[in-house]
């Protein structure tokens, strides 16, 4: 991609914990916005901000705010709109940024086009940034786009991944995906399998099936939800098919989870892939974990929903894929009816799988109950056979939205299922009474709502706390707000639009370090974005790869990194000795505060050297938070 020479041009790389960078000397870090822009019609606030903790507290404490900021035409350099900015909560210090905070209220401004907030005491200005209806499009391409790096298997033309990350297609020498073998059998060729394809799951190589299985739903929610968000021209292979390229890559999902599937229904839990930068030059053996209940409940249920979607997006040219897909459905969700608890732990060593992934794919009671109501809800849907039905209307009472009475931002999917499956699936009269009584009382627990709806925080994304992936829990409780405070899914209310909208722009800039929590998007609007993050193929040690502004290209656009995350920590063996390598070798590599000793929402740094600094607990990719991600911002592309 040529835009990374641009990039070049642009960017000074600095600061510890992600203050603004820009080499425009009059953008200020104190005044910060959503980089790439808004909707002409949704709610618009700039947060001018004043550090009294963390690491900028020495510089910051002494800004105060100007009596009057203006919004400023950038093309004539008009003065659009000039008025006070009004103090957040009387100029009381917010907990989670350690920030005193002012807002600078601008929704009235709804013309389409270029512009800044500037504070015209100081000359000091924000980011610019767009007023459009189609202001999240090319962002939103960006973002799906990062599941095509992320495809094991398939080479990455110049063409389709940009020069700065072609690479060969990985993991396919001898005894890699296409001959692998059991974990506990990596000498026997009677246990091979083809089980090529499929996403790297995160920072890390490894491909697990409950989760690839969440991915892929998650994708399908984010289509039929907004189908229109979604073009067939992000330049992937498949670009011009005739089907949505999102599809395209739900589909690459999917015939990874059909090669898992055994013939007598169950599915595959894991495949291991071994490391290296690029992906192309690992050699190491791939290896299998066995069939699970797990892991075949989430195969039951991305089966069945893909099903649905193909038949509906065009019955005659995917009705035999559709076919397959509902076949595979039933034959899954059969095994697992007979074979409830058959557990596979990953990486452990008491089964002689340590070393077999990383994340432990394998979850508890719940978690297979909350599988087994969405696949039966999914079967229902495709089938319309009763006892799925049955099933569902049985058990749906241990959705926690339903025990708890709240709408929680670590549950979203389940709750955003449950709204779903009452809607589709429910016949019985108690069952809706009792699913709309609990949405009801969800809704009306008016101290969380108010915090969730922008009011209770300073940069207008609550959360109930911070913890590792807290960009995704920004993404999740933006979905809630969307989704869940309502019975039915039906069309939210502006009050709910604009507060969703909030997590985006707080993700997008408007927080704390003025940060866009994107990789390398400075070539599509952002003016200071992610420039490194944890991941095996754009390491710390890699030239090409390893940081934006400082290797040749750094990482690809539109990569979501995890977050601040408060609960942060480098290994044990810091700051003595790790391994007898000395300190200054491996412990000294980067300065760690912050995130150390940091308010919650500033326990970020950009930066991703593996052990001993661990920076996977606070930069490393997820296709999990890419998803959640997603589904949000695809709400808002028209």
């Amino acid at each position: 991609m040529k835009c990374s020479q641009v990039l070049l041009a642009l960017i000074v790389v600095g600061g510890i914990g992600g203050g603004t960078f820009a080499a425009d000397s009059k953008v200020s870090p104190y005044l910060v916005v959503d980089q790439f822009g808004y909707l002409p019609d949704s709610a618009k606030v700039a947060v001018i901000r004043s550090p009294r903790q963390g690491f900028d507290a020495a510089e910051g404490s002494t800004f105060n705010p100007g009596p009057v900021y203006q919004l400023i035409d950038n093309t004539t350099g008009r003065v659009v709109l000039s008025k006070p900015p009004s103090p957040w909560q009387d100029g009381r210090t917010d907990a989670a940024s350690g920030d005193r905070v002012w807002w600078f209220d601008f929704s009235a401004v709804q013309t389409p086009g270029s512009y800044y907030v500037l504070d015209p005491r100081s000359g000091q200005r924000s980011p610019r940034f767009k007023i459009d209806h189609q202001v999240y499009r090319e962002v939103l391409k960006q973002a799906v786009r990062t599941f095509f790096y992320q495809r094991a298997g398939m080479a990455k033309s110049p063409q389709h991944a940009g020069k700065g990350w072609a690479d060969g297609a990985s993991h396919l020498g001898p005894l890699q995906d296409s001959h692998c073998r059991r974990y506990n059998a990596k000498a026997d060729a009677s246990t091979e399998r083809d089980l090529h394809g499929g996403w790297y799951d995160a920072g890390d190589y490894n491909k697990y099936t409950p989760w690839t299985a969440a991915y892929i739903v998650g994708l399908l929610k984010a289509y039929e939800a907004t189908p229109a968000a979604f073009g067939d021209d992000t330049n992937i292979p498949e670009s011009g098919n005739g089907i949505p390229d999102v599809l395209d890559e739900v589909r690459w999902g999917l015939d990874w989870l059909e090669r898992m599937q055994n013939s007598d229904g169950s599915v595959l839990s894991i495949v291991g892939l071994a490391s290296a930068s690029p992906p192309s030059a690992a050699t190491g053996q791939s290896l299998y974990g066995t069939a699970s209940t797990t892991a075949t409940l989430a195969a039951a249920g991305a089966y069945a929903y893909g099903a649905r979607i193909f038949k509906g997006l065009d019955g005659k040219r995917f009705a035999a894929y559709a076919n397959n897909l509902k076949s595979r459905a039933e034959r899954a969700y059969a095994w697992a009816d007979s074979n409830q608890y058959v557990l596979f732990r990953n990486n452990e060593a008491s089964n002689g799988s340590l070393g077999l992934g990383g994340g432990q794919q394998e979850t508890d009671d719940h978690g297979r109950l909350m599988l087994k109501l969405a696949s039966a809800c999914y079967l229902f849907e495709i089938t319309g056979t009763p006892r799925y039905k049955a099933y569902f209307e049985q058990n749906f009472a241990q959705v926690r939205l339903v025990t708890t009475s709240y709408a929680d931002a670590f549950d979203e999917d389940n709750q955003e299922m449950l709204q779903h499956c009452a809607a589709t699936v429910v016949s019985a009269p108690s069952v809706k009474q009792r699913i709309e009584h609990s949405f009801l009382s969800a809704a009306a627990n008016a101290p969380r709502v108010a915090s969730f709806l922008g009011h209770g925080d300073a940069y207008l994304a609550g959360i109930a706390t911070y913890t590792w992936g807290s960009n995704a829990t920004k993404a999740a409780q933006g979905l809630v707000v969307l989704n869940t405070s309502q019975p039915e899914p039906r069309s939210p209310s502006r009050e709910q639009l604009d507060a969703a909208q909030g997590y985006l722009h707080y993700l997008h800039g408007t927080n704390p370090l003025g940060l866009v929590y994107l990789s390398n998007m400075d070539g599509f609007g952002a003016s200071h974005s992610v420039r490194s993050f944890f991941h095996l193929w754009f390491s710390a040690d890699s030239q090409a790869w390893s940081r934006v502004g400082a290797a040749t290209y750094g990482p690809p656009p539109g990569f979501l990194t995890g977050g601040p995350n408060p609960s942060y920590h480098a290994d044990s063996c810091c700051p003595s000795h790790c391994n007898w390598m000395p300190k200054a070798a491996q412990c000294d590599r980067a300065a760690l505060t912050p995130p150390y000793g940091q308010p919650p929402a500033k326990s970020y740094k950009d930066f991703n050297q593996g052990w001993p600094l661990n920076s996977w607990e606070v930069t490393e990719n997820s296709n999990g938070y890419q998803v959640r991600y997603i589904r949000l911002l695809s709400r808002f592309v028209h």
